[in-house]
């Protein structure tokens, strides 16, 4: 029974759900102490479940939690949704100061500003209102200026486990840059 109450956790969580959080609802509403061990056993025992099952759900570890999402091989029928929901797309401004914060954090507004070199209040703003940013602590500059950081829910919009995940600036080619001659070796 503990496994299906796991599971109904698990599936209700927004978000990806930690194992501190489920160990913590199960005491609570049952009254009785649970290990990791035992929690740990129940989430192996239902992802074999949704395996077994051929189903278009699977139980996957994201954002240091757990989370049910859609099987990767769902990915034509699923961006079709998102097609039709793009409304809710980031702009342009709005990803290049993510990915600023997401690589220089936590980071002040003027420092994003400085890079960018446009104001940015709007843009913060936003990405505040979409919870992909979060306000980490105050800078021990002049005037104490907020510090910004990734969100907890940045990483299930995106899909990774934790900011490691993110691609390595070096490993971004810039596909925008203009050559003339030759290339040297």
């Amino acid at each position: 029974m503990i496994s299906k109450y796991i599971e109904a956790l698990i599936f209700a969580s927004d978000t990806s759900i930690r194992l501190e959080e489920i160990i913590l609802c199960l005491q609570s509403a049952l009254g009785q102490d649970i290990s990791d061990a035992e929690v740990l056993a129940y989430i192996d025992e239902i992802q074999e479940k949704y395996q077994q099952l051929n189903s278009a759900l699977e139980l996957q570890k994201i954002g240091g939690g757990y989370q049910f999402l859609t099987r990767k091989e769902m990915l034509p029928v699923v961006q079709q949704l998102h097609l039709q929901r793009s409304k809710k797309k980031l702009s342009q401004a709005a990803l290049e100061t993510l990915a600023i914060i997401a690589y220089r954090q936590p980071i002040t507004k003027l420092e994003i500003e400085q890079i960018r070199g446009v104001n940015c209040d709007y843009t913060i703003q936003k990405l505040l209102d979409k919870d992909l940013i979060s306000i980490s602590g105050k800078a021990d500059g002049p005037g104490r200026p907020l510090l910004y950081a990734l969100s907890q829910f940045f990483l299930d919009y995106f899909g990774i486990n934790s900011i490691a995940d993110l691609p390595h600036l070096k490993d971004i080619e810039d596909t925008n840059q203009s050559e003339i001659g030759e290339k040297s070796e």
